[in-house]
């Protein structure tokens, strides 16, 4: 499925193919016609059906390349996925009144220290500035014209004007659009003011710990402005082009962030929110109808922490197998690794002697204390036909949107009523809390009139 935009486009150009191809047989078809007595009236009709065939053919063949070649990518509003709209609501209505009226519950520290990414490669062009929101802050991304991505403070620290709002890049700087100042992207030092004889050695915008890996830019965050405690590990398939980018989902999550990974340490969900077959969909009302059945999943999971010096990691083995009408089918029997990197990076690794090798990046950024932007990226063997990972991604998708519907109407519990089968949960809260320090910032009250 491909954006709106796109979608737009190619049904544009399949209609001025039609009407183009149709043109072309009317002016070289008809002297050939009249000269074998065809009458204009058939004549007319015959145009008709070719002009129809055309147009119809040239759609049909652009939804099957879309189908077979372009990449997936599903991009959800916040309030698209997992709320309930009844009685006449919109989604929208339904998402604000669940906002207004769920109880938080008594919850940890909003912001882990950590890696976050703000957006892929490919989005950003060579001089190109892009407003993004990170851990309740504003910030300006820029490629310099040496190809670097940086990322500092939106707000220029003269007067507040947001750079990335009619800023240019200037070299590796960007340049204010409200007085012309000029900051430096790779420390925030203003380089440049054009009305000024002297610039101060003190006037700089505030610049974050920036790195772009696996084609994505992600900032460091740590409470205290403390360097990066590790790096985020390169991928090198990715690297070498060895793996190719086969599509993107996009959700918006109205939870705390620690709701999202410690799904990894929950597995008895698994055997109830993620066995019924992907085709009975997301709503959660409907995903036991017996229309749908005889398709069940099966998982087999196993959570642990890393040691030193990858104590930031952990990982999770999944193992995966699919049931129709009570047939184990083996072909579709996968072995997954995950493993986490600090509180905002998830690698899936794929590895199937049949449908081949690839990786999901699941990325984890704060936007506002509960509100979070998570993003499943596809990489994927070039020499498979990118019909299977996008696939592959469509059917994560569905399962990751029934934990939405969970995570946007629940509350955080901090002292869960737990038995010993759920003892994997207390270890990854007790492995997850090495993200918080004692200055890291809480929820210190909710805004209830913030509306999508």
């Amino acid at each position: 499925m491909m954006d709106s935009h796109n979608m737009f486009t190619g049904k544009v150009a399949a209609v001025i193919t039609g009407v183009g191809l149709c043109a072309v047989f009317v002016m070289q078809g008809g002297e050939t016609l009249s000269s074998v007595s065809i009458g204009y009236p058939a004549w007319t009709e015959i145009g008709l059906v070719v002009c129809i065939i055309a147009g119809v053919s040239v759609l049909a063949a652009g939804w099957l390349y879309r189908l077979l070649f372009s990449p997936l990518e599903l991009l959800r509003a916040p309030d698209d996925v997992g709320y309930i709209a009844e009685n006449g609501r919109s989604k929208a209505r339904a998402a604000n009144e669940v906002r207004r009226r769920r109880k938080t519950g008594e919850l940890p520290p909003v912001y882990p220290n950590g890696w976050y990414r703000v957006m892929d490669s490919q989005m950003l062009d060579r001089g190109q500035v892009k407003s993004v929101s990170v851990v309740g802050e504003q910030v300006a991304v820029f490629r310099g014209q040496d190809g670097k991505a940086y990322v500092v403070d939106a707000y220029c620290p003269h007067l507040g004007a947001n750079l990335a709002v009619g800023g240019q890049v200037r070299g590796s700087c960007i340049e204010c659009p409200f007085h012309g100042w000029q900051f430096r992207g790779e420390d925030g030092k203003c380089v440049k003011i054009p009305y000024a004889e002297k610039v101060p050695d003190f006037a700089k915008v505030g610049r974050w710990h920036s790195c772009e890996v696996n084609s994505q830019i992600l900032v460091w965050f740590h409470c205290d402005g403390e360097d990066p405690h590790w790096a985020v590990p390169e991928q090198q398939e990715i690297t070498k082009g060895e793996w190719v980018y086969r599509g993107r989902t996009e959700h918006f999550i109205n939870a705390h962030i620690e709701e999202i990974p410690e799904n990894a340490g929950d597995v008895a969900h698994l055997a109830h929110l993620h066995t019924p077959g992907i085709v009975s969909g997301v709503d959660l009302r409907y995903t036991y109808s017996k229309t749908w059945e005889f398709v069940r999943h099966y998982w087999k999971v196993q959570w642990e922490p890393e040691s030193e010096p990858n104590k930031h990691c952990s990982k999770m083995l999944l193992k995966h197998s699919l049931t129709v009408f009570g047939r184990h089918w083996s072909l579709l029997d996968v072995n997954v690794v995950a493993r986490q990197i600090g509180p905002g990076v998830v690698f899936l690794l794929f590895d199937h002697s049949f449908l081949g090798r690839g990786i999901i990046i699941q990325c984890v950024t704060p936007v506002e204390p509960l509100l979070q932007c998570v993003s499943h990226t596809i990489f994927y063997q070039s020499s498979i036909l990118p019909l299977v990972p996008k696939f592959i991604l469509k059917a994560e998708c569905i399962q990751f949107e029934r934990d939405v519907m969970i995570w946007n109407n629940k509350k955080y519990i901090s002292k869960p009523l737990l038995v010993k089968e759920d003892s994997a949960i207390h270890k990854h809260r007790r492995w997850f809390s090495q993200f918080y320090s004692e200055n890291s910032p809480r929820l210190q009250y909710q805004q209830d009139t913030l509306n999508f």
